[in-house]
């Protein structure tokens, strides 16, 4: 067969649309791109907001007319919390739930059997195992690949329905870990990304967070390259628990720590459980570890009964946590969470205001950011080349540009960051890894 997969959301469902790639690839399956004719479209979807639902039934809507005749798998979790709605939208044969990935490939070569459709999604109260979908063996990226350690959420932020999506907290294995892990770096990859739902609550389903401890023993694999945390949530870690993880040379110099509010009278709504002077807390051990450890985050705009003075604490948490990327998001009411039923609702174009005002703020915010990093030296891995620039991160997660000259995508480069240059900065190439370097 044909298989096109599409991709929407978070890190976790890009890792586990790579781990489907591998499966269906290794049962002698031709991997198509998604834009091309197909036998099989898989699409893994996202219902984080109203717009990832429609994104979702748009791309599954523009496969059928791709191929009117191709079988339309649909994963992830739009397919989990509504799943006689995606079922019932013209062209969709099959239906799997979050904790049924690893069963799309008998379904559908059954379906190709018999022509039978099915919907495949257990319940919320069943999603109490960690799915194994094998160990990933490469990735689309050709220098840095996403690990999945962490399933699950029971945090239940009020305007959240992700923890209704992808069910308890589970934690894989860390022998499982650390074998895909060691596989990856012996494939050349230089850094591995730990993603999860909540990747903090790590270990929780053992009676303890052990991210930690997990850090740890990856840090001691021989090697140069670099551990990245995809996010980490301020619900459940502290700065004492931020103190602890700094002490890895080979962790990345970037947090992305989602605060979703400056405003503590909002927080207490979103039932965050930290405050603001909380977050600023961790902010203020990250920069005394580094002036420019890069601190990335999320922020909800419109939150039922936010005043327009909350939201100008947002804006002020904007500069004075000193983010190098905010992600903006207009608050969008999910059924069955305890946010869409609150009073006070924010009309829709205050929301709209509001989140182009944070932008704004978030960009100027960006731009200071790329000014105190001016003239710095930081460890880059370079990751693709395009008009005659190479682009890639440093451990800060500024995004590069530099000149192509004969640039190796599994090793490390030493970069000067010289001045703001499309969404990232220009630099200049120093120098490049010497054997035996960590390069955290």
């Amino acid at each position: 067969m044909r298989v096109a997969f599409h991709t929407l959301g978070c890190k976790v469902n890009q890792y586990e649309t790579e781990a489907l790639r591998e499966k269906f690839s290794r049962a002698g399956h031709m991997i198509v791109h998604e834009d091309e004719a197909a036998d099989v479209y898989v699409i893994n979807t996202c219902t984080v907001t109203s717009l990832a639902d429609r994104k979702s039934r748009q791309f599954i809507r523009r496969s059928r007319k791709r191929n009117p005749e191709a079988v339309i798998a649909v994963t992830g979790c739009y397919a989990q919390m509504k799943p006689e709605e995606v079922a019932s939208i013209e062209g969709v044969e099959i239906v799997a739930g979050t904790d049924e990935k690893s069963s799309l490939l008998p379904m559908i070569e059954e379906y190709m059997r018999n022509h039978r459709g099915a919907v495949a999604v257990r319940p919320y109260e069943e999603l109490v195992r960690y799915e194994d979908l094998g160990v990933i063996e490469a990735m689309e990226s050709r220098s840095r690949a996403f690990v999945k350690i962490q399933e699950g959420c029971n945090r239940f932020c009020s305007y959240c329905v992700i923890p209704y999506a992808r069910g308890n907290v589970r934690s894989r294995g860390e022998s499982e870990i650390e074998e895909e892990v060691r596989g990856l770096l012996d494939r050349g990859y230089r850094e591995i990304v730990l993603t999860g739902i909540n990747t903090a609550l790590y270990g929780a389903d053992r009676g303890s967070l052990e991210i930690d401890g997990l850090l740890g023993r990856l840090n001691r694999l021989e090697g140069n390259f670099r551990i990245r945390l995809s996010s980490l949530e301020p619900t459940v870690i502290d700065r004492t628990y931020v103190q602890r993880l700094l002490r890895y040379d080979k962790l990345c110099h970037h947090l992305h720590l989602s605060v979703q509010s400056g405003s503590d009278h909002v927080l207490t709504a979103m039932n965050r459980g930290y405050s603001r002077s909380d977050y600023l807390d961790i902010v203020k051990v990250l920069r005394e570890f580094d002036p420019n450890y890069g601190i990335t985050t999320d922020i909800i705009t419109g939150f039922p009964s936010e005043t327009e003075e909350d939201f100008l604490d947002s804006v002020r948490m904007v500069q004075e946590a000193g983010f190098s990327r905010v992600h903006v998001f207009k608050y969008s009411a999910r059924e069955g969470t305890k946010a869409a039923r609150m009073d006070a609702q924010v009309p829709g174009e205050v929301r709209a205001r509001r989140s182009r005002l944070l932008t704004e703020a978030a960009e100027r915010q960006a731009e200071r950011f790329f000014e105190r990093s001016a003239g710095e030296s930081r460890q880059t891995l370079f990751e693709q080349e395009e008009d005659g620039m190479v682009s890639g991160y440093t451990d800060n997660y500024i995004k590069v540009y530099a000149p192509a000259q004969n640039i190796s995508f599994d090793r490390f480069y030493e970069v000067k960051l010289c001045r703001k240059y499309k969404d990232g900065m220009l630099g200049e190439i120093a120098g490049q890894e010497r054997k035996g370097e960590n390069n955290g």
